[in-house]
């Protein structure tokens, strides 16, 4: 299903979260034009792999020549395929630009960047021997999920069926969004037992991150002002 958020006007450009689309769909040209020897250097290099960061790899890895936290910022800009990166900044460019809009441009930058590091902490307290790259902006666009589902909680979304129901469904966010989020909780207690749970790579999915990035906006959001600027109409 497609999600369409409607009813909700935005007030200023969001100009970061224009930003922000552009900037992954860069990295992802970039990473197309890499040989597959080249792109797995380079998720190593650039992603985030929970056991270099506790320093727990059960095997050899490729070193990088990068301290590991940087990851922490540079993995929410690699996607693994055109279905990860689609999704992720279709998710965006529908809720990203009214929680801008409350935010500002630079608090929501901060706001977006924090909410991706403290997720892919979450998912590496879950996972922290995972020696497979954790990568996608996944975990910093839960961030804005729960900071939009306590600020637009009334907001309609309109779901667009591929197939089986033929019509729009109108829902409410806070049970469209709250329903995403009791999934990734109970997915993410699910993959306990899973040896290998990174990100929308081969591994798995990293329910953990989603989760934890979505909590991480809903505590983030208010600390940084979303509730002082435009009210919803």
């Amino acid at each position: 299903m497609v999600p369409i958020r409607d009813e909700n006007p935005v007030y200023i450009t969001p100009w970061v979260t224009r930003a922000l689309i552009l900037a992954n769909i860069v990295v992802f040209i970039i990473e197309l034009g890499l040989a597959p020897e080249q792109l797995e250097d380079f998720f190593y290099t650039w992603a985030f792999v929970p056991c270099q960061l506790t320093n727990s790899c059960p095997v050899a890895l490729p070193v990088s020549p990068f301290p590991e936290w940087i990851t922490l910022i540079t993995s929410q800009f690699l996607h693994g395929s055109f279905g990860h990166i689609g999704g992720n900044m279709l998710y965006l460019a529908i809720f990203g630009n009214n929680v801008e809009d409350c935010l500002g441009h630079f608090k929501f930058l901060i706001f977006y960047i924090v909410c991706g590091m403290l997720a892919a902490l979450t998912q590496g307290f879950f996972a922290p021997t995972s020696a497979l790259p954790t990568l996608g902006a996944s975990g910093a666009i839960a961030g804005v999920l729960g900071a939009y589902i306590i600020r637009f909680p009334r907001a309609k979304i309109t779901l667009l069926p591929f197939i089986f129901i033929p019509i729009p469904i109108r829902l409410s966010s806070i049970f469209f969004l709250g329903f995403w989020f009791v999934m990734q909780l109970m997915n993410g207690v699910a993959s306990l037992n899973v040896d290998a749970v990174t990100g929308a790579e081969p591994g798995g999915v990293a329910y953990w991150a989603h989760a934890g990035g979505f909590v991480f906006g809903v505590i983030l959001g208010p600390i940084l002002g979303l509730f002082s600027g435009p009210k919803p109409r």
